[in-house]
């Protein structure tokens, strides 16, 4: 399996950084010779001399000018590359803290709730300095991001509950049919209809996952339903932004500052969904198990708060990293992700896959990315 999404990884990685898939035109661009003209004795008389004078002024500040544009083109690719970086770095971090912590202690709910909940101190702590301007909201802009943030808590609950129950890469694995579901979901609310070759690409997706969930070693109903209902939950989610944040919401809403009123909207909810599914006696019990098992407080607590600081930061850093770029860049960059925490689960966790599942698993993650280039191109 490796070599296979290795190879989907390279192809990703070149289209993702090359100046087609860039909006700045430049990028990559080397600046043409500039030749000057050689200076001659000034004479204040001579008017043949001043328009040399002047067109040597011209060509130095044209070339002034493109090497500024050439200095600034470089610093904004080399900003995106280390978002994405930091973006697949943190991702890893959180998949393998997270099922480390689900694996000691089994409570998927409350632990979805400590996530959500170990970013806001950080954020506040920005606002409350003023390193990041914190957001004007009104009751109507609350009211207005409530359903997108229960699309948004739905997506990290069943991704949770997912990752506890089965292998880190078959959840990623089963997310990757996310675009089979957003274009169900987009023709029955919205009525919005994709063009056939977008909808031809549907189908290895649809058949890749399945092939892999066929003789997958690792595979549970339980981890197969949490994933595609975060599929689903995500899906909703870009659906009901596109239909209510339209025009935007509120002021100082920067792609940073949306993703954490969203987290903060997403844990309000979180709190009584953990309580009820997973009483603090249930959780204290789990707790008294784990260390009766042989493990330390301090791995529990530091697996748990390490899962939770990853889990903010990797999605404040998509927030960000995907809004410096294009549609087809963002599609690459997303294909790349899950190409890069599958390898690195399987690595870090020694996850058997079968032969079939490595053959599904490629077909479903190409398709994902023809799916996006498709939908970008055609619609």
């Amino acid at each position: 399996m490796v070599k296979s999404l290795v190879l989907v990884a390279s192809v990703g990685v070149a289209a993702a950084f090359s100046p087609a898939c860039r909006p700045v035109a430049s990028l990559g661009a080397s600046s043409p010779a500039v030749t000057r003209v050689a200076s001659l004795p000034r004479f204040a008389k001579a008017p043949f001399m001043q328009s040399d004078a002047a067109a040597d002024a011209e060509v130095a500040a044209e070339a002034a000018a493109e090497v500024v544009a050439e200095e600034s083109s470089m610093m904004e690719t080399l900003t995106t590359g280390s978002f994405f970086a930091l973006w697949y770095l943190f991702n890893i971090g959180y998949n393998i803290y997270n099922k480390k912590a689900l694996n000691a202690l089994p409570i998927p709910y409350t632990m979805a709730a400590l996530q959500l909940f170990v970013g806001i101190p950080y954020v506040a702590v920005l606002w409350a300095t003023g390193l990041r301007k914190a957001p004007k909201l009104s009751v109507e802009n609350v009211k207005t991001l409530i359903p997108v943030s229960l699309g948004h808590l739905g997506t990290h609950i069943g991704a949770v509950v997912s990752l506890g129950a089965g292998a880190v890469s078959f959840t990623h694995i089963v997310k990757a049919s996310e675009p089979v579901v957003s274009a169900a979901l987009s023709f029955i609310l919205l009525g919005a209809v994709s063009s056939w070759q977008t909808y031809l690409t549907l189908l290895p997706i649809v058949g890749g996952v399945a092939l892999a969930s066929l003789k997958e070693l690792s595979f549970t109903w339980v981890g197969f339903i949490a994933a595609m209902g975060s599929n689903l939950s995500s899906a909703l989610r870009g659906i009901l932004a596109k239909k209510t944040m339209g025009a935007g919401v509120g002021e100082n809403m920067t792609e940073a500052n949306l993703y954490a009123v969203l987290t903060i909207l997403a844990f309000i909810a979180m709190v009584p969904i953990s309580l009820a599914l997973e009483s603090p006696a249930a959780v204290m019990a789990t707790i008294n198990g784990a260390l009766a098992g042989g493990l330390t407080a301090k791995y529990l607590w530091t697996q748990s708060i390490l899962a939770g600081a990853f889990y903010y930061l990797y999605n404040e850093v998509a927030f960000l990293a995907l809004g410096r770029v294009n549609p087809v860049t963002h599609a690459v960059g997303n294909t790349i992700k899950r190409v890069v925490i599958i390898i690195a689960s399987v690595i870090a966790f020694k996850t058997p896959i079968s032969t079939l599942g490595i053959i599904g698993s490629t077909i479903a993650i190409i398709g994902t990315l023809l799916y996006s280039l498709a939908k970008s191109k055609f619609g």
